[in-house]
């Protein structure tokens, strides 16, 4: 198999064939001794993973839906509804696109909720639009920091939390740890809504 695509793919390693394998990416026969038989089409379906993820950065996950719907037929080159495209906002066209005004633009850099930059993603977009929302009813930038800082505590707990699996070098911990992190922060979400709602309760006698 590495010998098939190497050319192609020079940092393919036998890791990585077992990390595609534990993703469901591919899934080769096992002999009576245990070794992996992979098929012609075992083939044709891994060039098409490592085509998709080298040359458009789509996620496994995305590429094993596609794969999983088009079959051993899928083509190398995925249609444009699938390939990720980050469209980039200059300053004004942030503002404009999320209705807010520079001035609350400025407060949400300097509070450290959106990072500085000259230009900025979808995702800083959705923020500004949540924050515009927020500043109707008086809340702030400066306000929501705290929600930041929490975040990124969360984000070190989950760290703490796969540190041993992130440790090995065989490609199932690895995807197990990939899998485990957004299972991680499902939860405590799940437990910061809990609270907060909870605490709403108050407020609503």
């Amino acid at each position: 198999m590495l010998a098939r695509l190497s050319p192609d793919f020079p940092s393919l390693t036998a890791s990585k064939l077992r990390f595609l394998e534990v993703q469901g990416i591919v899934t080769p026969v096992r002999t009576e001794s245990g070794y992996r038989k992979f098929s012609a089409a075992d083939v044709e379906r891994l060039r098409t993973a490592l085509t998709m993820q080298r040359d458009f950065g789509i996620p496994l996950a995305r590429i094993r839906e596609y794969l999983e719907e088009h079959g051993d037929a899928a083509p190398p080159t995925p249609p444009a509804s699938i390939v990720q495209t980050t469209r980039r906002y200059r300053r004004d066209e942030l503002i404009t696109a999320a209705g807010a005004t520079p001035t609350l633009l400025n407060d949400a850099v300097s509070a450290g909720v959106i990072a500085p930059s000259d230009t900025f993603d979808e995702r800083a977009l959705g923020l500004l639009r949540t924050l515009v929302a927020l500043d109707a009813h008086g809340i702030q930038p400066r306000h929501v920091r705290s929600i930041r800082q929490t975040a990124e505590r969360e984000v070190s707990l989950i760290e703490s939390a796969i540190a041993p699996l992130l440790r090995r070098t065989d490609a199932g911990s690895r995807a197990q740890a990939s899998e485990l992190a957004p299972e991680l922060a499902r939860r405590l979400d799940e437990l910061r809504q809990f609270f907060v709602s909870t605490a709403l309760d108050r407020l609503t006698p």
